[in-house]
């Protein structure tokens, strides 16, 4: 895995959990909860991209 997808996530992570505090704190509990399902609806996208390419690599492992 690239070390660089790794540091990515991590990185989306930390920005959602602290726009998701600021915003629980100011009484924006929805807004909270929506920012936190786009951050995972953008890390499973990266995601996604990684698994197909591992895919990709098994199939031809295989000669399938």
């Amino acid at each position: 895995m690239d070390v660089d997808l790794i540091f990515k996530i991590a990185a989306i992570g930390i920005i959602v959990s602290v726009l998701n505090q600021v915003l629980i704190r100011s009484g924006r509990e929805e807004q909270a909860t929506m920012t936190t399902l786009a951050g995972l609806i953008v890390v499973l996208m990266m995601m996604i991209e990684q698994i197909s390419i591992l895919f990709d690599t098994v199939k031809s492992v295989f000669g399938l």
